[in-house]
């Protein structure tokens, strides 16, 4: 590769970055749902989620309504105030509420950007804050997700090991990877 071909890949792989720069996070409202039916209708995206492609908007508007809004901690990755994705930590209770669970999905168009990775960081800097008694938070993977687990490795979780046959998926059991990062680990 000559020293043109070298600066023309760096050129356009800070273009990217500069691309996605307005990426936030923020509450996924009612008003969302056509961006919402964008990843929430691809097979793609919802190979490895528990639930199935959506077909309707009224059924995407009753998961907005009754799941999102009353989740403690769900948000819409955003690019310029559009959701792209979204991304939520799942308390838990009792003896395990030091322990949260990391969740995240972004419409296809958009893989293999780092978006993700930078929406995981942008969680992990802040849900410690948010809730101090959270002291891990943890994601589970399926082994077969290669991409989300390349982005929780880049986000600075660490690979725990194989939970087998730990999961009814679509009818079917499936093991997954965990991954965590605790409070007092680095943030990258």
């Amino acid at each position: 590769m000559s020293i043109e071909e070298i600066c023309h890949v760096q050129l356009d792989e800070s273009k990217a970055k500069d691309e996605y720069s307005d990426l936030s996070l923020r509450l996924l409202d009612l008003s969302d749902i056509d961006d919402f039916m964008v990843w929430a209708t691809d097979e793609k995206v919802v190979r490895f989620c528990t639930w199935e492609p959506y077909t309707n908007k009224e059924d995407g508007l009753n998961f907005i309504r009754n799941t999102v809004l009353p989740h403690p901690w769900f948000r819409a990755i955003c690019l310029g105030d559009r959701p792209i994705g979204a991304i939520s930590v799942t308390a838990n209770s009792g003896n395990d509420k030091c322990r949260g669970e990391l969740g995240y999905v972004l419409a296809s168009k958009y893989w293999g950007k780092g978006i993700a990775t930078k929406a995981v960081k942008m969680v992990a800097k802040t849900i410690f804050a948010d809730w101090p008694h959270l002291e891990r938070l943890e994601a589970l993977v399926d082994v077969e997700n290669v991409g989300s687990q390349r982005v929780l490795q880049k986000a600075g979780f660490q690979r725990e090991g194989v939970l087998r046959k730990y999961i009814i998926q679509k009818g079917r059991t499936r093991n997954v990877v965990i991954f965590s990062l605790l409070s007092t680990d680095p943030q990258i």
